[in-house]
């Protein structure tokens, strides 16, 4: 009876992990596309005291993090879906930088612009708004905050972020422990797992070199250097990357109007752009746009779905279990 209680305790926690990690697909039929996500683990990891901000990359949770910049073409297989032209997404014209092509680094959008696309992620899935966006107006209109009458969204820490939703732009922390932290307990100064300076390169994958100093445009996303201790590409060089979190020194996110942060600098950048020690920021919404700015995402379990429901075929494990259990008891 314990053996069988324990495969029960078992089948069911399996049925409470949360997938959030590995390959997923978004999107239908000729606008679907996967998205690579990597785990960061080692929750409640102290905060740097040597970068900026300063303390920094402190998280609490297991997350995961999309291992490459959201592409040129996974915004051109968003815009294809939405019916809606003026909640479409314009990217910059990228032909004196390298080219347009679909693997490309998504850049030259808002961030509001890019917060419609994080939104259809959560909701193509079957699941809720990451951001309370306006239902009127265009694309680049700035976001509103989560508020205690968002019962089921508001999230006090951070109004901006629904607790329901499970994609998200990474905020200040998560993006910082993402580039340089290490699993072992160290972070380093530079996203490559180094405190000296990556090689810098126009593009390719290998260990400790990033697409920086002057180069002519940015890689390709799976192009974009070497991986950062847990495995993730392009944290440093290629494009900046937004932040979720406002830029300003008080780094909480209650004013919807300010600025957003960026970092990891770009194609053009010298290194220290790349290092711990520099973050940027940009107008969040006024529609005009950076041709050097691009995004990753990260992925969460909704605060408020810790332990989900078990899958069909989970169940019909415990019930086969359930069933085992009553037949060697009738044997008895």
């Amino acid at each position: 009876m314990n053996r069988v209680f324990s495969a029960l305790v078992l089948v069911w926690a399996l049925s409470a992990v949360d997938a959030s990690a590995g390959i997923v697909t978004f999107g239908q039929g000729a606008n679907q596309f996967s998205m690579e996500f990597v785990t960061i683990g080692n929750p409640g990891n102290a905060p740097d005291t040597t970068g900026t901000p300063n303390p920094a990359g402190a998280v609490s949770y297991v997350y995961s993090i999309g291992k490459f910049e959201i592409s040129r073409g996974m915004i051109i297989k968003y815009n294809a879906a939405i019916e809606n032209a003026s909640r479409q997404i314009t990217l910059a014209d990228m032909a004196a930088f390298g080219g347009n092509g679909a693997n490309k680094p998504a850049t030259g959008a808002t961030w509001s612009a890019l917060a419609r696309f994080v939104n259809w992620l959560n909701t193509s899935t079957g699941g809720y708004a990451a951001y309370k966006l306006p239902l009127t107006g265009g694309v680049d209109d700035a976001l509103q905050v989560w508020t205690a009458a968002d019962i089921d969204d508001f999230d006090a820490s951070n109004p901006f972020r629904s607790k329901r939703a499970r994609y998200f732009f990474p905020n200040y922390n998560e993006w910082y422990k993402a580039a340089y932290y290490s699993p072992s307990g160290v972070y380093y100064d530079y996203p490559t797992g180094s405190d000296t300076a990556p090689t810098a390169v126009a593009s390719g994958t290998v260990a400790n070199t990033a697409v920086y100093g002057d180069q002519s445009g940015p890689a390709d996303v799976d192009q974009a250097g070497g991986l950062s201790p847990y495995g993730v590409m392009g944290l440093g060089g290629n494009v900046w990357e937004w932040e979720e979190t406002n830029y300003y020194f008080e780094i909480i996110n209650t004013y919807f109007l300010s600025d957003r942060g960026a970092r990891g600098g770009e194609w053009r950048s010298n290194a220290g752009d790349l290092s711990s020690s520099i973050r940027e920021g940009g107008n969040a919404h006024a529609p005009f746009y950076y041709n050097n700015f691009g995004f990753r995402v990260v992925s969460l379990s909704p605060s408020n779905a810790a332990v989900p429901e078990p899958s069909t075929m989970m169940i019909g494990m415990i019930l086969g279990l359930g069933g085992l259990l009553s037949k060697r008891r009738m044997k008895r």
